[in-house]
């Protein structure tokens, strides 16, 4: 039997390979990886996490898991709100990523747990945590239903899962969307982090995702009641999912 294929960017390929191909992606641009988000989103990406973070619902003594948390934007904001009687446990499948954010974490004075896994198979208890956060992960999974249903099962009932990820933009701004993402992108990624082809596979994977309807009923179907809200006209959306 022929084996399963996905999506990787508009490229067609066979699921066992797509984890491996992301992985050189993020290998290839983590150390420029805050720069090039602060250059490709004129900073917004800061304001988008921290609506993220005021939709939480986080407090002290809370335990957080940050998925494909990367250089530790979220972590670093929950690790002030959970205070020394909480936990926030960063996580990313890739090494490179998981190592800036540990190393970034650390520097800040936090001995925090960063745990390299994968967010469709995670080693952690059911019903353990009190929030979950992905932030611009979800999209680079193979089987984002697995995923999903993971976030769901290491909840706690009444636990809220958050999914701040590229969605589809407002059909006006679309036309000036794609130039500055097919064409501007690249370019710049080419230029800061030598590295055109990954910034490519990111405007490719943002349009190969889920939109905000579409995901939002995904996270339905693993047992979430889900709110979203649309940001900057759509360029991204925050799911927020609760656990029955």
């Amino acid at each position: 039997m022929s084996e399963n294929t996905t999506h990787f960017g508009y490229k067609t390929v066979a699921e066992s390979q797509k984890a491996q191909k992301v992985a050189e992606v993020f290998h290839s641009v983590a150390q420029k990886y805050d720069v090039m988000n602060d250059l490709m989103s004129a900073g917004l990406h800061r304001l988008w996490k921290t609506f993220t973070i005021a939709q939480s619902g986080v407090r002290e003594g809370h335990r957080v898991l940050d998925i494909a948390g990367g250089t530790g934007d979220l972590s670093l904001a929950f690790l002030k709100r959970v205070g020394k009687s909480g936990q926030v446990w960063l996580t990313d499948i890739n090494s490179s990523m998981l190592t800036v954010g540990r190393d970034r974490l650390l520097d800040k004075g936090y001995l925090n747990p960063a745990v390299q896994c994968d967010g469709e198979k995670l080693p952690f208890p059911s019903n353990y945590f009190d929030c979950v956060t992905v932030a611009f992960g979800l999209r680079n999974m193979t089987h984002k239903d697995v995923a999903l249903a993971e976030m769901q099962r290491v909840l706690k009932p009444g636990g809220r899962l958050l999914v701040l990820e590229f969605s589809k933009v407002a059909k006006p701004l679309a036309p000036l969307y794609d130039l500055y993402s097919f064409k501007l992108l690249p370019k710049m990624g080419e230029l800061v982090a030598g590295d055109a082809a990954s910034y490519q596979y990111l405007a490719e994977s943002i349009r190969m995702h889920p939109g905000q309807e579409e995901l939002a009923q995904l996270m339905r179907d693993v047992g979430f009641k889900v709110d979203y809200f649309n940001l900057t006209a759509g360029v991204v959306a925050l799911h927020k999912g609760f656990k029955l």
